[in-house]
Parts: C-alpha cells; structure tokens; sequence
C-alpha cells in the first residue's frame, strides 16, 4: 500500500501490464487527456496483429514494411525444402520482433506528440496530429475498396490503401502460438476490448463537486504504539474502513531499490528470477523491463536479450512475498515524495483526476517550469494548493535521491545483491501517503510515534501540524475509538449487516468470494424484489468497507440476491461504483455475468487483515477440516481415529486421550453387540409355547 498504490493507479504505465487489472489508469490523467486514447488509434499494429473486423489502414508509399499474413503464406506455398521453411519461420520471428519494437517506439513518440501538443496555447494541431485524424477517418471508413480516394487536406502524392479484412481463423486441435511477446499481445487485447466497451477514465470533478466529497465524511486517523507493534487506524463518521499495522518480524520491501542478481531467464514464461539478497528469489517480467536503460531502445524486445544469469540489474520491489509466490519486481523505478511521485528516464506527467479542474490548471502550469525533460512526475492528491516553491522542493530532493542511487548502483564496492534505497518507517509513510485536507484530526498515543509523525509533519507540511493531537490518557485510543470492536468483526468469514443480511466471505487460491444473504431481514413492506433491492444495496456499501479493512486484493467475484428489473441492477452497480471511489488501491469492475454476478479486480500489494493477525493451523494445514480415512461408526456421533490427518498426527487432543483408552474395551463390546443383533435377524421365527392359565 502507500506511495507504490498511488503511483500504479495514477500514472500511464509505459510498459504491458501484467497484472489482473486493466492498463486503463481510472484515477490519473496525463498532461494530454487524449493522449492514451490518441496512442491507442493511432497504434497501427494493434489493429493489424489481431483485428478481425473490416477495419481500414491508410499506407504511404514507402511504408515501413509489407503486409504479413495471407499473402506471405500464399508467396511460401511454392517451397518445399525445409531449409527455405526454417529460413522463412526465423525470417518472421526476426521481423516480428522488430515490430514490437517499432510499436513500442511508436506508441512512446504519439505519446510524447499528444503531450506536446497540450501545451500549445491556441489550440491549434501540428501536421503529425492531423495526420493520425487523417488515418483515423481512413480506418474507420470500412465502406470503400481497396484504394479510395485521397481527401483535400491529404498532402501531394498520397497513396491510400486499405487492408482487406482477414479471413477467420478455421478452429484447430492442435496449440498455437503468438509470434512476439505473449503479454504485449494481452496489452493489445486489453485496449482493442476497451475501446469495444466504449470504456474511459473517471472524469475530471468541478471544485464545487470536490468541496462536497470532502464535507460528506469525517476523516480521522488513529495511531497506537505499543511496543514494537504500531497500528494505524483510518475512521470515516466513526467506522473503521482502513487498518495498517507494522510488526519487527513483517517489514514491508515494497518501493526499495536493489541492485539485485539474475539467477535465471525463462523465456518460455517470459520472466526471470532475481535473487535481491531476501532468501526467496523475487520474480521480474518482461513487461516490466526498462528495455531503454538497458540500452536495447531499438532492438527485439525480449527478455533472454536483455538479461543474463548473473548479470546484475536495478530493480524496485511493487509486491510483498504472498503465500508460495515471490516478490514482484519492476526495472522501472518511481521514488514517492509528499507532493509528486518522481519517475525518473520517464516522459509522462500525470496529475491525480480526484483533484478539481481548476487545481489540475494551476498544477500543470507549475510543472511545465520545474520538472526536469529527462523525467516524469505523477501528482498526487495531497499536493491540492502546494505552492511551486514547496512542489520544486520536493522535486529537487527526489531528483538527488536518484542520482544517490546511480551512484551507488555503478560504484565499485558496490555487490549484488544489495539495498539500495529503503522506504521510511511504516507510520512515517502512511502519513505521507494519506494524511492530507481531507483528514479533521490525527490522534496518536505513543511517545516515539507521537515525536516521529510531528517531526515530519512539521517539516513537510507545517499548515496541517495544528490537525494532530496527542493521546495522554491512561484508556486505550483504540478502545475510545472502538477500532478493537470493529478489527474483531472484520475477521471473521460473516458479516452482518444494520437491517439483518449478511455477508459471507471466502478465500481461494484464486479469487475471494462474497455471497449476499438476506439472513433475518424480511423487508418492511413492498413485493421481494423491493426487499431484495434493498438488501443488495446496503451490501454493496459493506463491502466496499470489507475489502478496503481486509485489504482484499485479486480477483473478485460478488453473488448479489437475484433482481428481476434491469433497472435495480444498474442501482446496486451503480452505488457499488459509487463506494469505491473512496478506495485508494487500484481497482476495475469488470461486468455483470450472465449468472448476475459482479466480476472485478484489487491491486494486492502486501498482506491481507487475516494474515496480519493470523498464522496457519498445524494439524489441517489451514484447509479448516480433518480427514478420516475410516468411517465413523453410528453410535457416539463419530468413532475411533484409527487413521489421522497428516498435519495433525503428531497432536492429541484432550478428548481424544480418554477414548483412546477406553477403544478395546468399547470395541469388543460394539462387535459383540453386532454380532448378537446380526444372528438374531438371522434365525428362523420360533413359535412360542402356549401359555398356561390357572383357574
């Protein structure tokens, strides 16, 4: 969580997304509004690699290469040596590569066109952007045939081709493959489904809209020390929505640099493993690969090029160690400040869309003067009313942060692998991150925290410093709070809800699972599908509670009660949407399903609540049952454990001791028992004698 959060869900990433959320940024525009979507029409080769609609592309004379596909397997049909096969398959790997490279290159000069001409005060475009209008209206004509005619803004001797629509691909037994990198053609996809959907970022507040947001809650921060443990607690209106806690023996990598070691390329998987001095070795993909500073800016974009075992590279962490995996890496390095996150050998300048339009001006004005050409920045949301000397600051210190790491990255004592640039202290990085204007009050009970947190404050922002208060009474801040209260529900698998539903909450190796019950809520009047309404609306707001507290990250999925009218179902996606706007971590609601549930995604960054507070149980390996291989026998409700499970069998329980020793004695008289009844319903019926009566 933190810095590392804010800058994934604010900036553009400059690299394929490999994550289970969309490269869609919702929450951050760039210098140029447009720019994401000008890079995306104009990227030719997205619509040429996969597109199976009758779209059209307009060629120069001279372009850069031929068209592939039908009519280079039509040119080979006539060969039939193998060594001209393997020739030609090595042929078009070798050009395949090139054309990621020359897409990527194309993608980063539109990019850089887009911002460029944002800034151009009159309005006006260059020749580069009317020409990707020009070929946007080209490929979006489909009606006309193979050369249509030139229009009158088109330059002397243009020659206008159209591509012919590529035939279908006939279904096969056999696996294929995709020539070029597997999770660049994942980005492409991503965006052609985006651009279908009609899906576009979160757009940009007025003030007045702004100011509401911020009066509509009552933001308060709880810090507790105690010991090594300190614990953070964010309330809106009284309710617990956000807990962090920090632990000696559970420190968070996230956002150090290291100059880590590579043990080992698997081009197959496209990633490689990186040993960065942590026991278990973090795993880096290729989309994740600063290509440029490894001075492959030109050449196939591939990962076995570009690193080597036992090559040493500078790498920063983006994900804690969770569970079996490793931590995630990223050769793409962004140091967070308290105003701006600084990305350096970047080119894009993002600024956080929760702001208001007319902050998002003044700050894009005061960018253009103090950030640097070889580098970028993402603003964040606390540097609302920063003045330009605070933000150069601030831009001035990360700048000699980086250059601090270079050095010690190219000096010669320097060994792999090694750290080379450590986040603060847990508190002294919350407090970055979130503590802004929104916030009435920040309480802190502890000597140590109460000096670190005022120390900075005081340095960094001084006009928030009358906002804390210290907590001097002998009862628990936590208690007054009732944060206790609150942490012990959220850790619990059911939830319930104020009108009597419920929320029951499930993890899986894949994905978290949420199911809505109405549980002892009946409605107060009206039909069941008011009732249910209702039900689903109060919990789509709880939930949003819960994954924020939890922390829940992955894949989501939410099984809402059943709703007949169309309309109610908008209502409860609608509010759903509304609630996370509040969440800082980067998410996406994907769609409703066909069976009505809710799909969507949360970035995971470190651990979760439950793991914080939690350890796995020894005798069932956390699966929450024990196995009995042998049948349990009727009478007694259960048997004798003849067979344990294999977590638990060195472990005896108290109950078990006593059954244990009464077993033979027990056993022996079940069997006689059995044996008895089993004879007697196997003998033949006996008459009775008569009886005798006495007068």
């Amino acid at each position: 969580r933190g810095a590392a959060d804010e800058a994934a869900e604010q900036a553009p990433s400059a690299a394929p997304d490999t994550g289970n959320g969309s490269a869609d940024d919702e929450d951050t525009d760039a210098s140029d509004d447009s720019a994401e979507d000008h890079a995306d029409d104009g990227d030719d080769h997205d619509e040429h690699d996969n597109e199976t609609s009758g779209s059209r592309r307009r060629r120069r004379r001279g372009g850069r290469r031929r068209r592939r596909g039908e009519s280079a397997e039509h040119d080979g049909e006539g060969d039939d040596s193998t060594d001209q096969d393997t020739g030609r398959v090595a042929a078009e790997q070798a050009a395949q590569d090139a054309e990621d490279t020359a897409e990527q290159a194309e993608e980063d000069a539109e990019d850089a066109d887009d911002s460029a001409d944002d800034h151009n005060d009159s309005g006006s475009s260059g020749g580069s952007s009317s020409s990707r209008r020009r070929r946007r209206r080209r490929r979006r004509a489909g009606d006309s045939g193979g050369e249509t005619e030139t229009a009158a803004d088109d330059p002397e001797r243009t020659v206008v081709k159209v591509r012919e629509p590529r035939k279908a691909a006939e279904p096969s037994d056999e696996v294929q493959s995709i020539k070029g990198s597997t999770r660049l053609e994942a980005k492409k996809q991503r965006r052609r489904e985006g651009r279908e959907q009609g899906r576009r970022r979160v757009p940009i507040i007025t003030e007045a809209e702004f100011l509401a947001r911020r009066e509509a809650v009552e933001r308060v921060m709880v810090v507790r020390q105690h010991g090594d443990r300190t614990q953070i607690g964010v309330l809106e209106d009284g309710v617990l929505v956000e807990h962090y806690v920090n632990k000696e023996q559970s420190t968070s990598y996230v956002g150090n640099v290291y100059l880590g070691k590579v043990q080992n390329v698997l081009p197959s998987m496209e990633a490689a493993f990186i040993d960065i001095g942590k026991g278990r070795n973090a795993v880096l993909y290729a989309g994740e690969v600063n290509f440029e500073a490894l001075g492959m800016a030109n050449g196939p974009r591939r990962i076995e090029s570009a690193l080597k075992s036992g090559q040493s590279v500078l790498v920063q962490v983006t994900k804690d160690p969770i569970g079996h995996k490793g931590a995630r890496l990223t050769s793409q390095v962004s140091l967070p400040g308290r105003y701006l996150v600084y990305v350096p050998e970047g080119s894009m300048t993002g600024i956080s869309r929760k702001l208001p339009d007319t902050e998002r001006s003044r700050l894009k004005t005061i960018l253009k003067k103090i950030v640097p050409e070889d580098a970028g920045v993402i603003v964040r949301t606390a540097a609302e009313g920063a003045s330009e000397e605070e933000l150069r600051r601030d831009v001035e210190r990360l700048q000699g942060q980086w250059e601090e790491i270079r050095k010690k990255s190219k000096s010669s004592s320097a060994s792999s692998p090694s750290l080379l640039y450590g986040e603060p202290d847990m508190t002294v990085r919350v407090v970055r991150d979130i503590f802004n204007e929104d916030f009435t009050k920040v309480v802190v009970s502890g000597d140590e925290a109460w000096k670190t947190i005022h120390g900075y404050v005081s340095h960094v922002a001084p006009d928030l410093a009358d906002r804390l208060s210290r907590w001097t009474s002998e009862v628990d801040v936590f208690a007054t709070y009732r944060i206790d209260e609150q942490l012990a529900k959220a850790l619990d698998r059911k939830v319930w809800l104020p009108s009597g539903g419920s929320l029951v909450i499930d993890r899986t190796e894949a994905m978290v699972v949420i199911d809505v019950n109405t549980g002892k809520f009946t409605g107060q009047g009206g039909n069941l599908e008011e009732t249910v309404t209702r039900n689903n609306l109060e919990a789509a707001e709880e939930i949003v509670r819960q994954l924020r507290l939890r922390d829940l990250g992955g894949i989501i999925v939410i099984d809402f009660i059943d709703m007949v009218l169309e309309s109610n179902r908008d209502l409860v996606l609608r509010r759903l949407l509304e609630c996370l706007g509040r969440d800082r971590t980067k998410h996406q609601v994907a769609e409703v399903t066909s069976l009505g549930l809710v799909q969507m995604t949360r970035k995971r960054v470190g651990q979760g609540l439950l793991e914080s507070f939690s350890e796995t149980c020894v005798h069932c390996n956390g699966r929450g049952v024990i196995v009995h291989l042998d049948q349990p026998s009727a009478n007694g409700g259960g048997g004798k454990r003849r067979k344990k499970a294999r977590a638990g069998a060195d472990h005896t329980h108290d109950h078990e001791t006593a059954a244990v020793a009464a077993a033979p004695d027990a056993e022996q008289e079940a069997e006689s028992e059995s044996e008895a009844e089993v004879a007697a319903e196997a003998a033949a019926p006996v008459a009775l004698p008569a009886p005798d009566f006495e007068p």
